[in-house]
């Protein structure tokens, strides 16, 4: 199982520290509990079909707004449809020998318990990659990807060979301190921040909070990796907020500024291993789906602007 690094105590991957939930918003925790980007890597040789014995829940309410069957999905290759209950599906590989990976159908948060070839041959895990750290809201979890491997940390980690660890929570990562502790916590090659939507409309904030959580974020997460490059993504186009005030009379356009603002004083300060990618300009309106999140489309462009980024010096600011 890659893509997670922590797991509940029936054995689910979670996204966010089960011994750390209680200082964490109820909504950040209930989006970790859906395995966003998780998935199964292993080494195949002599196989030509594995089984998957699973058990899925039921979507939760947020996850009824995804419309898209459940699938166990091997990138560019085969899909089988998911259900709740206990199960066994069967995948075919395109060749018997090589290295794969699935990806889960994770609104239905499944409990993996056996992963087995079909008729001979031998599966084993595939080697480990560096680990990179995905931070944000509804847009890294992978919202309105039709599938789980086509939201944009799954398409730039494969571009980049890279493990990616997703931590976007639908509906929050508004900076909160304590998931950046966590984030420090944890052994990282490469890490993103790309948050701020969330802080227009569900909770609101000036632009002058959001630059100070900024900086406060940044500063914690660098306690944890004070020299591992780091690359912040400022929030994408979002129509209806752009020149809107929100209770406190901020704009999204402005929160963006905000935002930028706070990584360029971090690199003005010292941090000569931070990158920031302006979001605003990667996306048009016609990649989102429903005014807020792109579709696969605007999902593959996100990819290649970070990808590309990424695989730079690590210290170029825009």
């Amino acid at each position: 199982m890659r893509g997670a690094v922590w797991w509940a105590a029936d054995g689910r991957p979670v996204r966010a520290d089960p011994a750390d939930r209680d200082r964490l918003p109820a909504d950040t925790w209930g989006r970790a509990l859906v395995p966003a980007g998780v998935r199964l890597e292993f080494v195949a040789r002599g196989v030509h079909e594995i089984e998957i014995g699973y058990e899925g829940l039921r979507r939760s309410a947020a996850d009824r707004y995804r419309t898209d069957p459940p699938v166990f999905a091997l990138p560019g290759g085969a899909e089988v449809p998911a259900d709740i209950g206990g199960h066994a599906v069967r995948l075919p590989l395109p060749r018997p020998d090589g290295t794969y990976t699935v990806h889960l159908p994770e609104v239905l948060r499944p409990l993996v318990r056996e992963l087995r070839p079909v008729g001979g041959g031998t599966l084993e895990p595939a080697a480990p990659k560096p680990r990179w750290l995905v931070y944000g809201d509804s847009v890294v979890e992978g919202w309105i990807a039709s599938r789980p491997h086509l939201a944009w940390p799954a398409v730039a980690g494969r571009a980049l060979g890279v493990e990616d660890v997703n931590l976007g929570y639908a509906g929050a990562a508004r900076g909160e301190l304590a998931s950046a502790q966590q984030l420090a916590s944890l052994d990282a090659d490469l890490l993103t921040v790309a948050f701020g939507t969330n802080c227009w409309s569900r909770t609101p904030h000036s632009a002058p909070l959001l630059y100070e959580t900024t900086r406060a974020f940044l500063t914690v997460l660098r306690a944890g990796h004070p020299h591992t490059p780091l690359l912040v993504v400022s929030p994408v186009i979002r129509p209806d907020a752009e020149n809107t005030p929100n209770e406190l009379g901020a704009t999204l356009a402005e929160l963006r500024s905000a935002i930028e603002d706070a990584a360029r004083a971090a690199v003005r300060d010292g941090d000569k291993r931070l990158t920031l990618l302006p979001g605003g300009e990667l996306l048009a309106p016609r990649h989102l789906v429903d005014g807020v999140h792109p579709g696969d489309e605007g999902h593959a462009l996100l990819a290649h602007a970070v990808a590309e980024t990424l695989s730079g010096d690590g210290a170029r600011t825009h």
